[in-house]
């Protein structure tokens, strides 16, 4: 690659820890004890000993609040944890590029809590960003491709401007899903032109799903404590599910959306990933609010909040109702196992339980939800590239589609394009297929979908797995089709929350909560009550061929 390891990024890496007083003290020893009580007996040496093992932000805040820590010494205790398990051994490749400024950004914010300012839950907390997300820096935003490698956003994106307004650390640009998955019918999760194949943390021979792969990996693997993903379909909570952490994918509308690279205006957003519900909590409401490019978060308004925290209710799953989507169970032996021992908590805990519920499937929908991406890709592309700075290498869908096959050995050794191909020939958003698929999709998946199932039986959420174990990388035949309960929710914008319910072998397996739209309340309040019972998350032991 040229210019050298991304990961160096400018940084002087250094061993020095700017740790202060860290290192010493009995508080600072329980700190960190606490930080380590879910470790996983399988834990390999290489995270042994690691200062921040599982921190959640309230202990992070604590600790700089006491003063055993600072936002500066901590980023500097994630890049090196990032330069240790990132590209060296386990080789995890989860990251692209870390923030040459991180550390001026964390000094700066220091500053500020010296002077009596702190501006949140997330002040001086370092957080991942997805590579397809702007940030007005000196890093770059590629979605993983070499076509646009050295392009640097003129503006920030509006995920990327919260974040810096709640005082939060842009640690790093995270691999992913070359253009978050939507070039090939049979891709391999989590490879890129740029970061190469993002590898799943609990066993590096497995996949770590996508299109928000090295989010969900940098996050599961203790590279950071938060970071943000973007789905169109699947893309936060299939990661989040098998890399044994939280995923928050909100209602289309309730985060901005600009200076983020798209596929389909429909269905896109971003989301929070995070090793606990109240950590994804806190960062959900860092990210709402009006964003002035983005007309979708016009509805947001008066059913979006800036806390999401009161909402957490130990008892939240109390009277609740929640219908069984047994349609996306499948026949795993070992995910059935788990997902009963999950309905049977929910009932103990006074879940009154509709099962089944089923929702309009693809012998329903057919092809209009492809269709629709189709369409939506090649105009929201090109609007975005047309929009890029000076840097940009390239300005078109049609521009990418022949860079690739000029440079087929670097960006296609594994799969092709065939998706951009389909998407180039396409027409404009006024022609009829297009207009056809758009009504079909929102509603079969809305009206005649989740809101209809909801009022039958007046349900507080639906329930499902999020998809199986983590399954073998095959960068020759691709991802396997099928599997995964992430359509509903994604067709019809509405959010969906995914927590770790347990593991087959050392494998994450994920369950679901999903609903109407701006129902992020009631899904965090039943998500984190599930959570408090189940205590499911395992720290990953970077283990290869556990199967």
């Amino acid at each position: 690659m040229k210019g050298g390891d991304p990961l160096d990024g400018g940084l002087k890496w250094g061993r020095r820890r700017f740790l202060n007083l860290a290192v010493a003290g009995a508080g600072t020893a329980t700190f960190l004890n606490h930080c380590r009580s879910t470790r996983s007996p399988s834990v390999l040496g290489s995270s042994m000993g690691f200062e921040l093992e599982e921190a959640t932000v309230t202990q992070l805040q604590e600790a700089m609040r006491s003063g055993r820590f600072s936002s500066g010494s901590i980023t500097q205790i994630y890049l090196d944890r990032i330069r240790e398990l990132d590209r060296r051994g386990p080789a995890l490749r989860s990251i692209i590029e870390v923030n040459p400024d991180a550390l001026s950004e964390a000094g700066r914010l220091d500053d500020e809590r010296r002077e009596g300012h702190v501006r949140g839950p997330l002040h001086g907390i370092p957080v991942v960003l997805k590579d397809n997300i702007d940030s007005a820096d000196r890093m770059t935003t590629t979605a993983g491709s070499l076509a646009l490698q050295g392009s640097i956003a003129v503006r920030d994106s509006q995920v990327a401007s919260r974040l810096r307004e709640a005082g939060a650390v842009l640690l790093a640009k995270a691999n992913l899903s070359e253009w978050a998955n939507f070039r090939s019918t049979r891709s391999s999760s989590g490879w890129s032109g740029r970061g190469g194949q993002c590898r799943n943390p609990y066993d590096l021979s497995r996949n770590p799903c996508g299109s928000s792969s090295g989010s969900a990996v940098s996050v599961s693997a203790n590279l950071a404590p938060l970071s943000i993903g973007t789905e169109t379909n699947g893309s936060i909570v299939c990661p989040a599910g098998v890399c044994g952490i939280v995923g928050i994918k909100p209602t289309v509308g309730l985060v901005g959306r600009s200076g983020i690279i798209p596929i389909s205006h429909s269905q896109d957003t971003a989301g929070p990933m995070a090793r606990t519900v109240a950590d994804a909590a806190l960062l959900l409401g860092a990210l709402t609010g009006i964003d002035p490019r983005d007309p979708a978060t016009q509805r947001s308004r008066g059913r979006s909040y800036g806390d999401y925290a009161p909402f957490l209710d130990r008892r939240g799953l109390k009277r609740a109702r929640i219908g069984v989507v047994r349609q996306f169970f499948g026949s795993n032996p070992a995910l059935l196992e788990t997902m009963e021992r999950s309905l049977d908590l929910l009932r103990r805990e006074g879940t009154e339980l509709i099962d089944p519920v089923e929702l309009p499937g693809r012998r329903q929908t057919g092809r209009a939800p492809l269709t629709l991406m189709l369409f939506e890709f090649k105009a929201g592309l090109n609007a975005y590239l047309s929009n890029l700075g000076p840097s940009a290498p390239v300005r078109s869908l049609e521009e990418i589609i022949v860079f690739n096959e000029e440079n087929r050995a670097a960006e296609m050794p594994y799969f092709g394009q065939e998706l951009f191909i389909q998407a180039q020939a396409k027409g404009s958003l006024t022609e009829s297929e297009y207009l056809e698929a758009l009504e079909t999709s929102l509603r079969l998946s809305r009206e005649e979908g989740i809101d209809k199932v909801m009022d039958e039986h007046t349900l507080d959420a639906l329930v499902a797995p999020t998809g199986g174990p983590a399954w073998k990388t095959d960068l020759l035949n691709g991802d396997p089709s099928g599997g995964g309960s992430s359509g509903p929710a994604a067709r019809a914008g509405y959010p969906n929350i995914t927590v770790p319910a347990g593991n087959v072998r050392g494998l994450p397996i994920g369950i679901s909560f999903f609903g109407r739209a701006w129902s992020e309340p009631r899904l965090l309040r039943i998500a984190y009550a599930f959570e408090q019972s189940a205590h499911a998350r395992l720290v990953p032991g970077f283990r290869e061929g556990i199967l």
